[in-house]
């Protein structure tokens, strides 16, 4: 391969090698961090140690190939061979890793909402079927406990479908920063009111004001989310309590406490991920959708701001977010 061409491979971020009768005549920078500086005049096959790829690359025509592990044990490269000359290769290789991961992520975002759609329905379903049986719909105590079913049923999908199609909006608005002012002492306050009942939601501020760049409505939700989540998960008639910081630094701290079981430490790092419970059946139980701590991460990243959870089994948890001030937000 002609000098020029060589120059140009070392200046590009994609890994590439200069391959010629089996051997690794070139590696440029990126290829070195990937596959390390040794590989320089070793044979390909000790190189890339993968079959497929070595296949292609030895090729009379060239080829592509897909490997696994090359950086990492769960990476995904594709491995691209372009012939050169009569026994010379250009070897690229393209890091699919996100691609595929992406992919995979839709793949079971499809099907854990198929899945926990599909539980309800068939509960309506078979309850519908036994209400016209005519033995069944005539008694009358049986037939409202049926009815009864059907409409926690349906509203555990109602509330499923709501959720999955505000993560939806979230996800679309992600890059946009929200253009609007959020005042969080009295939309805490006022969310603290919605909560009547199950213990009472107290709110604490360290100020009068404290003022984002926010979209009103998608901030009243992760409050919502996290106060609902607190009631329902805490200690049965327990305090709720959402303090509210605004700091010198320009960022605002609100935190969401309770008092309930916590959640064991195995669980914290999966539990914004869709679909994930720590405890599956008292959540289905407690109305949850799996979806709740998820709509708050992306709520929270799009305004550009950190959401953590602490919690300690026995003692209860805390979920906090972290938020700049409007006029650090305008700043950035």
């Amino acid at each position: 391969m002609a000098v020029e061409g060589v120059n140009l491979l070392e200046h590009i971020q994609t890994p590439a090698l200069v391959v010629a009768r089996g051997q690794v005549r070139f590696a440029n920078s990126a290829a070195k961090v990937l596959l390390g500086a040794h590989i320089v005049a070793q044979d390909v096959r000790i190189a890339i140690r993968d079959p497929k790829a070595v296949a292609a690359i030895l090729s009379d025509k060239g080829g592509t190939a897909r490997v696994t592990g090359l950086s990492t044990g769960g990476s995904v490269w594709e491995v691209d061979c372009q012939v050169v000359g009569p026994h010379e290769r250009l070897v690229s290789l393209y890091d699919l890793s996100e691609r595929v991961s992406v992919a995979k992520s839709h793949a079971d975002f499809v099907a854990n909402a198929s899945h926990e759609l599909r539980t309800p329905l068939a509960n309506v379903l078979g309850y519908v079927e036994t209400l016209m049986n005519p033995k069944a719909g005539g008694d009358e105590g049986v037939r409202m406990r049926f009815l009864g079913t059907i409409r926690h049923e349906a509203q555990r999908m109602q509330a499923l479908i709501s959720d999955l199609m505000s993560l939806s909006r979230i996800e679309a608005l992600k890059h946009e920063a929200p253009a609007g002012q959020v005042d969080m002492v009295p939309l805490a306050q006022e969310i603290a009111g919605e909560f009547r009942t199950g213990g009472e939601v107290t709110v604490k501020a360290n100020c009068a004001s404290a003022e984002i760049a926010g979209d009103r409505g998608q901030i009243g939700q992760v409050l919502r989310n996290l106060v609902d989540n607190a009631v329902k998960y805490g200690k049965p008639g327990g305090p709720v309590r959402v303090s509210i910081e605004a700091a010198e630094t320009g960022w605002v701290l609100t935190e969401v406490s309770d008092e309930g079981e916590g959640i064991p430490p195995e669980h914290l790092p999966r539990v914004t991920e869709r679909f994930y419970r720590a405890d599956t059946s008292r959540s289905r139980a407690a109305g949850g959708t799996g979806l709740g701590l998820s709509i708050v991460k992306h709520i929270v990243e799009r305004h550009r701001g950190r959401f953590d959870i602490d919690s300690r089994p026995g003692e209860g948890t805390t979920a906090s977010i972290m938020l700049p001030l409007r006029e650090r937000a305008a700043a950035e």
